[in-house]
């Protein structure tokens, strides 16, 4: 036993002694490992006596990038890229969709339903109405996003985004908003509704839901299409052929601009009723610059975005086919209800520079924004009674030309005037449907969902008043 116990004794005295050693040479690994990395640090960034200061390509983007004098003109005509990228990329793979969706499939489906003997009424319900609204929704609404949510993906995981919070942060605390707000206003230029879900970046209760009312004043690419019809079929046409293209976009930028302008107003406004208090103080490590991730950028963007946006515009859409089809085929004396409430609501339009097409069509285009200009031209054709343009009462459309797309608009009385409020009106109205669900989601209250649905529609009209009065004085 004795003999036993000395063995053990000395298994363990040995071991211990192993561990220690294993033990120390862990710890000076460690510490040489530190010093070494320390070495690394101090030999980018320190410099020597007499030596020339090292190139350090991300210090020398940071000096520029939030630089008070290149911050803001690199971050808008970064911004101003994504943009043109996105709309110019869109119009391509658009047209192929609208060509595909509504050009070919759309006859096919006539054509089938007739074969079968469809009744007029459902054939017109189910493939003039449903189906027509949700092809315009995924051609119109599919390109734009898919190109710009990776664009913007890919910003952010370079490390962008985060400088451009840092530079939009002391105007946001000037207005009682936080610095972050920059980021999901950024995002509401894609979309309105997933600008609202980047709200959640935001910690402050108050500063999240300033951002969540204030979102629906960035111009998103449902919008976008109505911006540059007009401005190129009215504005545009203002000046000389060769400065046309020029003035379009300057006026397209300015409604932008202006968007940014009452983000800011509406934030400071906000700030000091209904939710007053303190500015959270806003500390912002700025990440690394770090290579794109094309793999997780792709799914990021088309699948948590893209998709599940795409999927619940097209699911408000549908039924605003059909309420489309239905007021303009149901007839009462002689007039379909479209024909009634466009009367109807005809003198408070033009009152405020608009007309009762365009406060209908807003009306049952809150679904989605994309079917806008489609019910106007539609609505515009069945009021104005146009023979053989369009394809019939409730089928919405667009036209090619131009030069056809103005006839249309001068057939329903409108002047430059109606143009310019249909621009700002487009700009300040209610959210998307998608956008006011997806508010609901993301506050749970029922008070601050119909403020944000409400506020904006007030101030378009009251700015299109103001507009159309002053617009009469001078001219």
């Amino acid at each position: 036993m004795n003999e036993a116990a000395t063995v053990n004794s000395d298994i363990l005295e040995e071991a211990a002694s192993l561990r220690w050693e294993i033990g120390d040479n862990m710890h000076d690994s460690l510490i040489e490992s530190i010093y070494e990395d320390a070495a690394k640090i101090a030999d980018k960034v320190v410099t020597k006596i007499g030596e020339k200061p090292r190139f350090n390509w991300e210090t020398t983007l940071d000096k520029l990038l939030t630089s008070r004098i290149f911050g803001f003109p690199l971050m808008v005509v970064m911004l101003t890229l994504v943009f043109w990228i996105t709309i110019s990329g869109a119009n391509v793979p658009s047209g192929m969709l609208a060509s595909v969706l509504i050009d070919q499939f759309h006859p096919m489906l006539k054509s089938l339903a007739a074969t079968v003997g469809l009744p007029w009424w459902l054939d017109g319900l189910l493939i003039d109405g449903m189906y027509l609204a949700m092809a315009w929704v995924i051609s119109v609404m599919l390109p734009p996003m898919a190109i710009f949510f990776p664009l913007f993906t890919l910003l952010e995981d370079f490390g962008y985004l985060p400088r451009v919070a840092f530079n939009l942060d002391n105007m946001f605390r000037r207005v009682g908003a936080h610095g972050k707000q920059s980021l999901s206003m950024t995002m509401g230029f894609g979309c309105n509704a997933a600008g609202v879900i980047a709200t959640r970046v935001i910690d402050s209760p108050r500063e999240r839901l300033i951002a969540i009312i204030t979102n629906n004043f960035a111009l998103c690419n449902g919008r976008w299409p109505t911006q540059i019809l007009i401005a190129t079929v009215f504005i545009g046409a203002l000046a000389p052929a060769a400065l046309s293209g020029l003035v379009s976009a300057v006026a397209v930028v300015s409604i932008a601009l202006l968007g940014i302008f009452l983000t800011f107003l509406t934030s400071w406004a906000l700030s000091r009723t209904m939710l007053k208090g303190e500015v959270s103080s806003f500390s912002l490590e700025l990440p690394p610059y770090r290579p794109p991730r094309i793999l997780q950028t792709l799914y990021t963007s088309l699948i948590d975005r893209t998709i599940i946006v795409l999927w619940r515009a097209i699911v408000f859409a549908v039924p605003s086919g059909i309420a489309i089809w239905l007021l303009s085929n149901i007839q009462i004396s002689g007039n379909s209800l479209a024909e009634h409430i466009i009367n109807f609501m005809d003198t408070f339009g033009l009152f405020i520079g608009l007309n009762g097409v365009i406060l209908l069509a807003y009306i049952l285009a809150i679904p989605a924004n994309e079917i806008v200009i489609p019910t106007i031209l539609m609505l515009t054709v069945l009021s104005a009674k146009m023979a053989g343009v369009g394809d019939g009462a409730g089928v919405m459309f667009e036209l090619d030309d131009l030069s056809a797309t103005m006839t249309v608009f001068q057939a329903g009385g409108w002047t430059l005037l109606t143009a310019v409020n249909l621009m700002l009106f487009s700009l300040i109205h209610n959210p998307c449907s998608t956008t006011i669900y997806t508010i609901y989601k993301e506050t749970g209250s029922v008070k601050w969902t119909t403020l944000a649905s409400l506020l904006p529609v007030v101030m378009g009209l009251v700015i299109c008043f103001v507009v159309a009065q002053v617009w009469r004085l001078l001219f």
